[in-house]
């Protein structure tokens, strides 16, 4: 039964990548996979649970490629990062736009794929770069992200990637490779971002620091 499931997910995936979203029907589904239409029933529910399979098939796909490299500069793998989901989006419009429906978030895959950007940022953090809190930071990564792409698909200027990039970047970086002394936010975010660096202090007085830190970068 894992064959004809994986047969009916590449068929979907085949249909979407060559034909788009619409051609995404259960009958046309089934034929091309080869098996009747009430095992798709069966397997997956309905056409809502198809999507949501490709969806997650897709994602474990791409999250399989955007492995972090530990040895690269932080700021140079986010861009590599930002690069790759920019290059994703414009070669798959109608799976880039499936995976990013909100209804379909949940998916195990596209949280894997969103604690790698939490890892990245995490590594900016730690570096002394970030002028916001690592959280605040992820959401405006990834809404600026997916607007990009939405945006160069539907006609916008192909520079657009990398003019968004410089955007968001010079919003949440601080402006030079360390930590500035008078910057208090910024030094408690790199902080917070090092708090198990400390040996010294219990889980008790790491948890009550990582709460006031949290309020300090807020604030």
């Amino acid at each position: 039964m894992d064959e004809v499931r994986a047969a009916i997910i590449e068929a979907a995936s085949r249909l979407l990548r060559e034909e788009g979203a619409r051609a995404v029907t259960t009958r046309a589904v089934s034929q091309a996979a080869g098996v009747q239409p009430p095992t798709i029933y069966r397997l997956f529910g309905d056409k809502d649970g198809l999507l949501d399979a490709l969806a997650e098939h897709a994602m474990a796909a791409y999250v399989g490629e955007k492995a972090i490299d530990a040895d690269e500069d932080p700021l140079t793998d986010l861009r590599a990062g930002w690069r790759g989901h920019i290059a994703f989006g414009l070669a798959n419009p109608d799976l880039f736009q499936l995976i990013s429906d909100p209804h379909r978030r949940h998916s195990p895959a596209v949280a894997a794929g969103d604690e790698i950007l939490r890892r990245r940022v995490h590594r900016l953090a730690a570096a002394g770069l970030l002028r916001v809190g690592e959280q605040r930071a992820v959401d405006m990564i990834q809404a600026a992200g997916r607007g990009a792409v939405l945006a160069m698909l539907t006609g916008g200027d192909p520079a657009l990637g990398e003019a968004m990039f410089d955007a968001i970047t010079a919003a949440v970086l601080t402006d030079g490779p360390a930590v500035a002394a008078n910057d208090a936010r910024t030094i408690a975010v790199a902080l917070a971002a090092n708090i198990d660096q400390l040996p010294a202090l219990s889980a008790a007085e790491k948890a009550l620091m990582t709460e006031w830190l949290a309020r300090a970068i807020k604030g």
